[in-house]
């Protein structure tokens, strides 16, 4: 490449023509791609001190499956951001690789774009702006019961941990700066998908999209705290991170959300 690479990858997976697809189609977007067909050649790879910028983790793959290699690599203090990318699609996978310290968990099925903003997502927060490299950057946010640690993209809430995807997270902290104040669907959507993304199925489209991240953030909080209502849904609008005691024409219930916003002009 005659330019710098926009990062460096490391690709773990044992299906050779994904894992030549999928390398070939980084390259094309500007990434330098390692790629290793086990996690064995991976870890060795670290220990002879390789570096890369995000790892892409498949999870089944012969003798060492991606979990354990995640657990390896966390054990070496090799504390690079992970992405599991693997078919595996159930919530317990995801809970799984979260809570062994990936960043994020993308099924194979999904868009090679969704991947892209992903990546970009951890590219940027980990190279920050230039206002934030010219001095110290507060590691924490706080916001009542919510602690945001910026630095490895981690939520508490009464110092427990919730397992949101990067994604979630950026949600989140969206919101939770701009506490009490109304952030609409379409800005929640171009943070997922970035802007200018064509939704399917017009602004209905976007609208579920973003009901679906909301419905699935307050799941996780609610396993910590069964009370939790902070994220109020503003019908037709948008959501917004509030005190937990509601607003006006505002409501705290996903299926209330689908409802009250389906009869709300556009």
């Amino acid at each position: 490449m005659t330019e710098a690479a926009v990062a460096r990858v490391a690709l773990v997976d044992d299906d050779d023509l994904f894992r030549e697809s999928l390398s070939l189609n980084l390259a094309d977007e500007g990434y330098e791609v390692v790629t290793f067909d086990r996690g064995e050649p991976a870890l060795d790879f670290f220990a002879e001190g390789g570096s890369v910028d995000i790892v892409l983790l498949d999870w089944r793959m012969p003798k060492m499956d991606g979990i354990d290699v995640l657990r390896q690599m966390r054990s070496r203090g090799i504390d690079l951001p992970v992405i599991f990318l693997t078919v595996l699609s159930d919530q317990i996978y995801e809970e799984a690789a979260l809570a062994g310290g990936a960043l994020d968990f993308v099924e194979k099925s999904r868009s090679l774009s969704i991947l892209l903003k992903r990546m970009r997502l951890i590219v940027d927060g980990s190279k920050g702006t230039p206002e934030e490299a010219e001095g110290p950057k507060e590691s924490v946010y706080a916001l009542g019961n919510l602690d945001l640690r910026l630095d490895n993209s981690r939520a508490l809430w009464n110092g427990k941990r919730i397992d949101l995807t990067l994604t979630e997270f950026n949600i989140v902290k969206l919101m939770a700066t701009r506490p009490e104040e109304d952030v609409s669907y379409r800005e929640i959507y171009d943070l997922v998908h970035g802007k200018g993304f064509l939704a399917g199925y017009g602004p209905s489209g976007y609208r579920a999209n973003v009901r679906a991240f909301i419905k699935r953030i307050r799941q996780k909080f609610r396993v910590v705290d069964a009370e939790f209502d902070c994220i109020e849904n503003y019908p037709g609008f948008g959501y917004r991170w509030g005190n937990g005691t509601g607003g006006t024409g505002r409501t705290r219930d996903d299926d209330a959300d689908v409802m009250a916003d389906g009869a709300a002009a556009d």
